[in-house]
């Protein structure tokens, strides 16, 4: 399928797949939807609810570009944390998109080289990236993924419902709800019906809140 680089609301670039019209992150502006979604109702959320919690591990459904991995590195950094962060990714992108996105020019704090180590790391091993954070990229399918009890925190950035349905279904919350410890967050851009209906029969305590720019909602889970 076609893909492009397109500018988003905020500046910052992300990946169009044209066929699908579809983006890896919002057009109104991927750094700000990232930082509203992942970080600021995820991960410090999950700090404010157990501040005495330094150590915390994420599994993130899409890792794609890089770009919630990329701040959620400069967060453990800031609030001295240190983060196990597992990146779940069945079509890695090419060198070349990420040659081409320019996170590290729109965030600034020259952290060129942290944003490249993430994408030259070696797939399917643990990388020590900084002190503060721990990364591993798996090139796996959603649906494969059997991990029991692991994570505090998911972020799950899939492609949408209207172009992957089959991301969104019970059985694949199922899985996400299975690789929970108990009391750990899901955040998701997303706030279907059917997702959020989904999330409750298995047994998760669901919030939906205002969402990021050119969006009015998200959802937040709770195992």
């Amino acid at each position: 399928m076609k893909r492009k680089i397109i500018t988003t609301g905020d500046g910052s670039k992300t990946i169009q797949i044209e066929d699908w019209n579809e983006q890896y992150h919002s057009k109104h502006g991927a750094i700000n939807e990232a930082n509203h979604v992942f970080i600021k109702s995820g991960l410090l959320h999950f700090c404010d609810l157990c501040p005495e919690k330094t150590n915390i591990s994420i599994l993130e459904i899409g890792f794609g570009t890089g770009l919630n991995a990329f701040l959620t590195a400069i967060e453990a950094e800031r609030l001295k944390l240190h983060i196990d962060y597992i990146g779940v990714e069945a079509y890695p992108v090419s060198d070349e998109e990420i040659s081409q996105l320019n996170y590290v020019q729109e965030i600034g704090g020259n952290r060129s080289d942290l944003f490249k180590v993430l994408h030259e790391t070696n797939w399917e091993i643990s990388n020590i990236i900084t002190e503060a954070f721990q990364l591993t990229k798996r090139q796996q399918f959603f649906s494969n993924i059997d991990d029991v009890a692991q994570y505090d925190l998911i972020y799950f950035d899939a492609f949408g419902a209207r172009v992957q349905p089959e991301l969104w279904t019970k059985a694949i919350f199922e899985i996400m709800y299975n690789a929970l410890k108990p009391n750990g967050v899901l955040v998701t851009y997303a706030a279907i019906g059917s997702v959020k209906r989904a999330m409750k029969e298995l047994g998760f305590t669901v919030e939906r809140l205002q969402g990021p720019p050119g969006k009015r909602h998200m959802l937040r889970a709770t195992k």
